[in-house]
């Protein structure tokens, strides 16, 4: 089988490719087409998979490219992980907004929306092309945001694109081993958007035993979001939220923690990878090496504010070493062309999953996948205070989509202007001013006035 990863000289790419190495199933991928718009990373990544492929008898043979079509021909499953603008565009999301004095994020608040409208019409003109080249083929989405950009890809292939994040995964595995329990005799009644969802049941032996975790202090600060959130607000909620929610209900010390740092997580990769690239290409004999430490450098920094600001410690190593959002990936990619029976969190569109929720919305719940497709299972309805913020953030993304799609600048500002964590009309024009100031990429989308 033909895998194509758009976005192919990625730092993340070789996770991806170590995991087609361990993966002995059949039928497995035979062949990887990467696809980048930089021939320097192609050449960079391609110098790291060869150090992985080095001694495996049956690597999966690649093939770097940056025609588009060329990579997406014939294709079975298609991997995208594009990112409009690179890093820099990335950091810029996320200073322009601390300047506002609002969150400077990647995903979440402004720093997200501005990361859409200049993604959207990339992924929907890569979801044509795929329609075109591989309309059989099943795209696997990767590219944030998550959800907002496989509801734009959706609306030209349909159910065969799903969206994949590793966060939900992370937070049901981390709940059970608080209990001492094995993930994977577990059941997470989980419900949300991406990067905006909640564990509100654990089902075990035909028992919810969230309730169990939630009353037990000792238990809940074993686990990551236990001392991120705290156990008196966990027990408020009656859930457990993503760890994104973090940026929600403790906004102003999310600010203040960023701002604290000195540099954005953008700014900190920008410069890392900036770094990283230029070793590869120079020493190739040590650009696996380089990977791995660049890599080590990356997890650790991964919501470091936050774990900092709350005194929630270094990242569970269990969670390092477990697999992260390539794992997912395999998975589905198994279970889809295996007919292998499986269980996931997925973006997916929604149908009557999630209710109060459009049913053409995509949304992140558990999911049944076999050979015939995936079919997002119902989920326990969720309380007000759950709903409401699913609600307006939902608007939001399609507000972004359809902002991006015609370039209306009334529209972009009214994507920041709705969102919770954007505080007025006049911060929201200010900030789309901002971001056509400094990212190209953006200010070719959104047309210029108002």
């Amino acid at each position: 089988m033909k895998l194509t990863v758009l976005g192919g000289g990625g730092f993340r790419v070789p996770l991806v490719y170590g995991a087609l190495l361990r993966d002995t199933g059949e039928p497995r991928i035979d062949e990887v087409a990467l696809y980048d718009v930089s021939a320097e990373r192609l050449a960079a990544i391609g110098h790291v998979l060869a150090g992985l492929a080095a001694g495996h008898d049956h690597a999966p043979a690649v093939h770097a490219t940056t025609d588009l079509d060329a990579a997406l021909r014939d294709a079975d499953f298609v991997f995208s992980a594009i990112r409009v603008g690179g890093l820099a565009a990335r950091a810029a999301d996320e200073r322009v907004a601390l300047e506002h004095g609002v969150l400077g994020q990647e995903t979440v608040g402004p720093g997200g929306i501005a990361f859409g409208l200049r993604t959207v019409p990339v992924a929907v003109r890569v979801a044509e092309r795929v329609a075109a080249l591989a309309p059989r083929a099943w795209v696997i989405n990767f590219t944030n945001p998550a959800g907002m950009i496989t509801e734009a890809m959706r609306g030209v292939l349909g159910d065969r694109v799903v969206g994949i994040c590793d966060s939900p995964l992370g937070l049901a595995r981390r709940a059970a081993a608080a209990l001492g329990l094995d993930p994977a005799r577990t059941f997470p009644h989980y419900a949300g958007l991406n990067h905006l969802g909640w564990l509100t049941g654990l089902e075990h032996g035909g028992e919810d035993v969230l309730p169990r975790l939630l009353a037990d202090d000792e238990a809940l600060r074993r686990m990551e979001e236990g001392r991120l959130f705290g156990p008196e607000w966990l027990r408020t909620l009656g859930a457990i939220p993503n760890e994104y929610l973090y940026y929600y209900y403790f906004t102003r010390e999310a600010i203040a923690g960023i701002t604290a740092a000195g540099r954005t997580r953008g700014e900190l990769l920008l410069d890392q990878q900036e770094r990283f690239y230029a070793a590869a290409l120079d020493r190739p004999d040590r650009a696996l090496a380089e990977w791995h430490r660049v890599r080590r450098e990356r997890d650790a920094s991964y919501m470091a504010e936050a774990r900092e600001a709350t005194d929630a410690g270094e990242r569970d190593q269990a969670d390092l070493e477990a697999g992260g959002y390539e794992g997912v990936a395999l998975a589905l990619m198994a279970a889809l062309a295996r007919g292998e029976p499986a269980t996931m969190i997925l973006n997916v569109g929604n149908g009557t999953a999630v209710p109060g929720l459009p049913a053409d919305a995509v949304v992140e719940v558990p999911c049944a996948v076999d050979g015939s497709g995936v079919r997002p299972l119902a989920t326990r309805p969720l309380p007000g205070r759950f709903l409401g913020l699913l609600q307006q953030v939902k608007e939001v993304e399609r507000t972004v989509i359809e902002a991006a799609l015609t370039g209306s600048p009334r529209l972009a500002v009214a994507a920041f202007a709705l969102h919770p964590l954007v505080d007025s009309v006049g911060t929201a024009r200010a900030l789309l001013d901002a971001y056509r100031a400094r990212i190209p990429e953006l200010a070719a989308v959104v047309s210029s006035g108002r």
